[in-house]
């Protein structure tokens, strides 16, 4: 069923009103733009730094991709092995629950000791923070298999490895893709938070920049660059999960 009209244009006409009420009130009560600048100021920074904000867009894009990328394979591939075994399951899930419980930020001059500043303590940050919902998604997706079901496959002459490969792994996708949008975002928090510590480059980094030099409308720019960013991206995987998980969800589809 096609969405109606109004409930596609809902988002772009609330960001609309949070601007106008946004600038309006900045107006209104003579608010100093380097305490909070009004929206029409922080374009015109955007448009007057535009070379530096791509550079460093594209540095905290590129470093976040790299931590996602290989948060979802070692998530994926983690995940399979804790979730194909319940012993594993439950020795593991506390301390990786204790592991994630750690403010990444205390870990970047960890970081930042071993590989010294740069990119790198961004993609490791990134990485830490998108890892573990990855992780727990799948392992939960292939632990919760109804034993009922798995009974019933064995009697039927399946092999464990067969229960797991054609049934709690396609059972498990629905998990996975929908943590891939949690982990996204996520991914670029710890890159961003690495980058205003032990970067020379990078939004993070551009931020920092321009809150040491008072520059208040830079630093609501690149805010705005992270959120599109980090949108962009969850919405590409929104669409991955629809497509490719939507046979989880067709039953519960109102008739159009």
């Amino acid at each position: 069923m096609k969405e109606p009209l109004l409930e596609r244009a809902a988002p772009w006409l609330a960001v609309l009103a949070l601007l106008v009420l946004w600038e309006g009130l900045v107006r209104l009560l003579e608010v100093r733009s380097f305490i909070l600048p009004a929206p029409t100021a922080v374009v015109a920074s955007w448009w007057e730094f535009l070379g530096p904000i791509k550079m460093h867009a594209w540095q905290t894009f590129w470093t976040t991709m790299l931590g996602f990328g290989i948060a979802v394979a070692f998530g994926l591939v983690t995940g399979f092995v804790l979730g194909s075994s319940r012993v594993l399951y439950k020795a593991f899930y506390p301390l990786l629950v204790g592991f994630n419980a750690i403010p990444k930020v205390a870990v970047v001059p960890i970081l930042v000791v071993w590989f010294g500043i740069g990119a790198v303590p961004a993609v490791l940050t990134a990485f830490l923070l998108a890892f573990f919902p990855v992780l727990v998604n799948v392992a939960t997706g292939l632990a919760t298999l109804e034993p009922e079901l798995e009974d019933v496959l064995r009697a039927l002459g399946a092999k464990r490895t067969d229960v797991l490969f054609k049934v709690g792994l396609p059972r498990s996708m629905p998990y996975f893709f929908a943590s891939l949008k949690v982990a996204i975002t996520l991914a670029f928090v710890g890159a961003v938070v690495s980058e205003t510590v032990a970067s020379n480059k990078g939004i993070g980094y551009l931020m920092m920049s321009a809150s040491s030099t008072m520059q208040t409308p830079l630093l609501f720019a690149g805010l705005i660059v992270i959120s599109l960013m980090a949108m962009a991206m969850y919405v590409v995987f929104a669409k991955i999960e629809q497509r490719m998980t939507g046979w989880a969800t067709r039953g519960q589809q109102a008739p159009g």
